[in-house]
């Protein structure tokens, strides 16, 4: 964005009066790859651009991420709706391109590809993800909305955040914690979120790199392929200086 000074912090969310991170339209437009919503900090990065260097498996892998979008077939329509607009508002995903992390989650639910353990106060994690959904659109009934996705911007935001602190009564919530199931489901979006490679582009994440290998394992050194930032702020000297030790 001409004129932006991006050496600045104060797009960052706990900077900023409201406590939400600044707009993706007041960072860079992405120049090359795809990053969500078509900004981000490495405007000029594309890990794709580096695939020749991977192994074929780690190669098809990756690529099956961008260019085989997995259907729903694990949620109902109307669980799929509920949770596409929970998934979208905690990733601050607002303005296409997205990632689709609510189909690659339902991709591994369906396919049973759980973690292998759960909290002995919520059932299953496919179960806990359904109850999420029916406890969302019940909290939207709370508020006078036929379900979550019938709600305005501005209560979806309410009630994604009283979900986040636990604060989510009655129905559902009265058997299911809350604060608990947050963190199932959390993890899991931000499992799938940060494993496509445009949220890659959008860190400025080298990718793979075998059997190439990383060697600059120093702070604030990067590869030859890694992308370079539209800012730079050393954290150490940073925190400091702005007196938040």
């Amino acid at each position: 964005m001409p004129g932006r000074d991006f050496s600045l912090p104060e797009h960052l969310p706990n900077l900023r009066p409201d406590r939400q991170p600044a707009p993706p339209q007041e960072l860079p437009r992405q120049r090359n790859g795809v990053t969500p919503q078509m900004h981000g900090r490495y405007p000029d990065y594309n890990v794709l651009d580096e695939r020749s260097h991977w192994d074929r498996q780690t190669r098809r892998m990756v690529l099956e991420r961008v260019e085989q979008l997995p259907p729903v077939r694990f949620f109902t329509a109307q669980e799929a709706a509920t949770l596409e607009v929970f998934c979208d508002l905690v990733l601050g995903q607002d303005g296409e391109p997205k990632i689709p992390v609510l189909e690659m989650v339902d991709a591994k639910l369906f396919e049973g590809k759980l973690d292998g353990f759960r909290y002995e106060d919520l059932p299953d994690d496919r179960e806990t993800w359904r109850r999420v959904a029916a406890g969302l659109d019940a909290a939207a009934r709370q508020h006078g909305a036929e379900r979550l996705p019938a709600c305005s911007p501005e209560t979806q935001r309410q009630l994604i955040q009283a979900f986040s602190e636990g604060r989510l009564h009655g129905e559902v919530w009265d058997q299911l914690p809350a604060s608990r199931a947050w963190k199932v489901v959390t993890r899991a979006i931000l499992s799938e979120f940060y494993s496509h490679p445009w949220a890659w582009n959008e860190i400025g994440f080298g990718g793979p790199a075998y059997p190439r290998g990383y060697a600059r394992l120093g702070a604030g050194q990067r590869e030859s392929w890694e992308g370079a930032p539209a800012f730079e702020r050393d954290p150490v000297k940073d925190v400091p200086e702005r007196g938040l030790e």
